[in-house]
């Protein structure tokens, strides 16, 4: 079968398509998987370029969707034909979190799903939402999972709540998307006016764009009347975080996602303090949350921001659009 690796030390041009072995038949509890998707997130990034120094040889992306070929010995909630999402945290089924690593993560600690088969534990994946193409429903397994476990799962997002997305990459558009579909008001940031305005298209109430406003905190509390938000989705990290502190009401809620501006920094702690604030980090979600993402997404209420569809072939290309900037919600692989 065609593989993708990644070869030591890491790097786009390390990334190589190479054939192995067919995988066989799954196992007592296992099941075989035709993979058909993935979507890119900035950990699958990370592995292809050496940043994350995964093993070499290494499978990257964790992210896979694709049909149920065969079920083992002892397997009743997969049948052949079914249509399959993988599990960031294939350990993790449910509960309080209980990984701190990516040493289980497919793609980086474990073998990933750019691949054209896959036999696992059948409790590595869940049920793909109805009526999802393959790429539209590898993005609910990182990105999406990200922004139900931060507005769902620990932020309790009601009606009537008020959340703050920041950019406008995968995770902010389906925290866009879902913050909407529940009924709360959303401002969403961006350095691209097109983008703004693509994301008004998509429900957004109010719109910043944060290189025209560097102070863009003081102005999502005079959007909201001097309140402040009740949910920060937080992608950014140390450098965007004092501004999202400052934006955030007293007792508000702020999903610390990302790093994208790097891993540490100065933190205004005594306005975190002031404002009594609740900062969480996270990192995904369990395979229960996952499932019940999957019970609400099968309602039809909303479709995943696919910016652009790559082959599996063209992985090495795919990153490189993601380096860009460019994309307007996830990008998709499929083969």
């Amino acid at each position: 079968m065609r593989v993708m690796v990644v070869q030591a030390p890491g790097g786009l041009d390390r990334l190589e398509m190479v054939e192995r072995p067919d995988p066989g038949q799954p196992g007592k509890g296992e099941i075989r998987v035709a993979l058909h998707a993935s979507s890119l997130n900035y950990h699958d990034y990370g592995v292809a370029t050496g940043r994350a120094r995964a093993a070499d040889g290494r499978i990257p992306m964790a992210d896979g969707a694709g049909v149920v070929e065969a079920v083992g010995e002892g397997v009743t909630e997969f049948a052949p034909g079914d249509h399959v999402v993988s599990c960031f945290f294939p350990d993790w089924q449910a509960g309080p979190p209980t990984v701190a690593d990516f040493s289980r993560t497919p793609g980086d600690g474990i073998d990933g799903f750019a691949r054209e088969h896959a036999i696992l534990p059948a409790t590595a994946f869940t049920r793909a939402p109805r009526g999802f193409s393959h790429v539209e429903a590898a993005t609910i397994t990182t990105a999406g999972l990200t922004a139900w476990r931060a507005l769902v799962v620990d932020g309790a997002l009601k009606p009537g709540d008020t959340v703050l997305a920041l950019g406008t990459g995968g995770v902010s558009i389906l925290a866009l998307q879902l913050a909407k579909m529940i009924g709360a008001r959303v401002i969403i940031t961006s350095s691209s006016d097109e983008k703004l305005e693509r994301a008004r298209a998509l429900g957004a109430d109010e719109t910043i764009n944060y290189r025209q406003t560097a102070n863009w905190g003081a102005r999502v509390r005079e959007l909201t009347g001097g309140r402040g938000v009740d949910h920060v989705v937080e992608v950014g990290g140390p450098g965007t975080l004092p501004q999202s502190i400052e934006a955030v009401r007293v007792g508000g809620h702020i999903s610390l996602i990302g790093v994208l501006t790097g891993r540490g920094g100065e933190i205004p702690t005594a306005l975190l303090m002031a404002k009594q604030a609740r900062l969480q980090g996270l990192i995904v979600g369990s395979r229960r949350d996952q499932q019940d993402f999957v019970r609400t997404l099968d309602g039809g209420a909303l479709r995943p921001v696919i910016d652009r569809v790559f082959p599996l072939e063209g992985l090495a290309d795919a990153f490189r659009y993601e380096e860009g900037g460019s994309h307007f919600g996830k990008i998709g692989v499929e083969w």
